[in-house]
């Protein structure tokens, strides 16, 4: 709308110059002055208005971009808090009570055998500061596995998803049969080598009871 106003002004000027007397060198060259910046005003214009136009494309697209990254980050965080949780296909999952029971199997289990050993006399101080050292490494082990499962199965702890949970349970049981296999044969190891040292028959038979063995 400026701009055809200020066409008409172009207009009217170049009227009144054909109209009037013909004017001195220094007034045509102001009238010829005075039209270039009406025209350099008119283009002025015209950029401004299409720098408006072009900041509101702009805005709107930064006001579609700003909404759809608000959607998608709380899409994301609805998802780790998902991961968070602890559903119940984990907390029933039926390895996590045999871990619990073979944990505690292999501290009973150890403890009984040493005092075993040392009640039968049959191994050097040496000797049983080892096997104490194999029991305390295992029992070390099984420590760290009851410590990983509880934050597994503790909600707010990890990011997992309910198959990441369940294949780490399943790591730490196999782990934990493992262990709790080779503590059985270290210690059935002993007993056979404690047996062995024997030398009288009433002493063998002692050590069998002891080791609840049938005779």
């Amino acid at each position: 709308m400026e701009a055809t106003h200020y066409k008409i002004l172009i207009g009217v000027l170049m009227c009144v110059s054909v109209f009037q007397p013909i004017p001195s060198r220094a007034q045509s060259q102001e009238l010829q002055q005075l039209l270039l910046d009406i025209e350099k005003l008119t283009q002025m214009k015209s950029i401004l208005a299409d720098m408006k136009t072009g900041y509101q494309i702009y805005q709107q697209g930064y006001g579609t971009i700003s909404s759809l990254s608000k959607a998608n980050f709380e899409l994301h965080d609805v998802y780790l808090t998902g991961l968070l949780a602890i559903s119940p296909t984990v907390r029933k999952y039926g390895r996590i009570a045999a871990i619990i029971s073979m944990q505690a199997s292999l501290v009973s289990e150890y403890k009984s055998k040493l005092g075993l050993f040392r009640r039968s006399r049959t191994f050097s101080i040496n000797e049983l500061d080892y096997m104490s050292s194999v029991y305390s490494r295992l029992a070390s082990e099984t420590l760290n596995d009851a410590e990983n499962l509880t934050h597994i199965l503790t909600a707010g702890e990890l990011r997992m998803s309910d198959a990441d949970r369940i294949k780490s349970i399943d790591r730490i049981y196999s782990s934990g049969f493992d262990r709790l296999q080779f503590l059985r044969s270290f210690n059935n190891q002993g007993i056979v080598l404690s047996l062995q040292r024997t030398k009288e028959v009433n002493d063998n038979q002692n050590l069998k009871r002891l080791y609840g063995i049938n005779q």
